[in-house]
């Protein structure tokens, strides 16, 4: 296939089949790998969606200078579309974003400032919002777009990753999607409930996130989990089940993956596949059972797939060495 601009490359078709997970023979779990396109995760697609909801409104305009926060993936396409568009682009990020990703956005020509100094709640994300605040007092023509309100956001994966799912399955009993900024989250239980109403909706959460009402506490990896409850989360939106997926499990499933099917996971992956573990005995045998896989494991060999690093976060996990998983 050709296509015109690197940020139409979107793969949105891609299942793969998880045997005997969990030990339960008698359901069919299916992990939707969003991670084969250019800028590597499910993020390409608010990227776009929210970059042409801008053009498409005349904030942005030839010239226009945007300004982001992002722990890691979004940063990363929203680098990728603007290199292709031409909009100059900051991202705020912090010391949890893993250095792939930084050194991948500033490769791509985006300027990154890194926030050190944690918000009240132990978290970075009310701190990278404050300084955005402050760049846009300093200069009120740059352009934020926003991921944690953006309507935009969630309506990329009503229109694109829930569409597909149901496409491509029809009839989905469970469908486990991780919660960060909640934009895949509200994208799907809106489509869901208008075209499959019956599918259980399983919001995965990090251990020591406010998403969801839970008392903040340090987190260490990117991804999933806020310090700050996403605008775009309604109020009215709690028609799903939630459950919070402590770190060390999620590496614990990342690294079990790897050497179990062959592939190199995320940690948002990882938490959403401990998710499946904990309350598959609640799911009914013949059950379908899809997964959202946001991004993949090759940005996090730093630090889900180290040693050192993760005896240094978790020193009294119990988490096998690298070489001892199956052991």
């Amino acid at each position: 296939m050709i296509y015109q601009g690197v940020h139409e490359i979107v793969t949105d078709d891609i299942f793969l089949v998880l045997p005997r997970f969990a030990d339960r023979a008698d359901v069919e779990l299916y992990l939707k790998i969003e991670a084969l396109n250019p800028a590597g995760s499910i993020k390409l697609k608010p990227a776009v969606s929210m970059i042409e909801d801008a053009e498409r409104d005349g904030l942005l305009v030839p010239g226009s200078r945007i300004i982001e926060s992002s722990s890691g993936n979004l940063g990363t396409a929203l680098a990728m579309v603007c290199a292709a568009k031409g909009y100059p682009l900051t991202i705020v990020t912090d010391l949890n974003a893993n250095r792939a990703a930084v050194d991948t956005m500033r490769c791509l020509g985006a300027t990154v400032t890194v926030i050190a100094t944690p918000d009240a709640g132990g978290g970075f994300l009310r701190s990278r919002i404050e300084h955005i605040h402050r760049a846009l007092a300093a200069d009120p023509s740059l352009v934020w777009l926003n991921q944690y309100a953006n309507p935009a956001n969630p309506r990329a994966h009503r229109t694109h990753t829930a569409s597909s799912i149901h496409k491509e399955f029809g009839t989905v009993d469970v469908l486990f999607v991780g919660a960060g900024t909640t934009g895949t989250l509200i994208g799907c239980v809106d489509y869901f409930r208008e075209h499959s109403p019956q599918t259980r909706i399983v919001a995965v959460d990090a251990e020591g996130s406010v998403t969801f009402g839970a008392p903040p506490g340090v987190r260490h990896l990117p991804g999933l989990g806020t310090s700050v409850r996403p605008a775009i989360l309604r109020e009215d939106g709690g028609d799903f089940d939630t459950c919070h997926v402590s770190e060390v499990d999620s590496i614990a499933t990342c690294r079990e993956t790897a050497r179990r099917y062959g592939l190199l996971v995320g940690a948002s992956t990882g938490s959403v596949l401990a998710a499946v573990r904990r309350l598959i005995p609640t799911i009914p045998p013949g059950s379908r059972i899809v997964a959202v896989s946001p991004d993949l494991g090759d940005r996090y060999l730093e630090t889900v797939y180290n040693d050192r690093w993760t005896a240094s976060r978790y020193p009294s996990s119990g988490l096998p060495p690298i070489g001892d998983i199956l052991a």
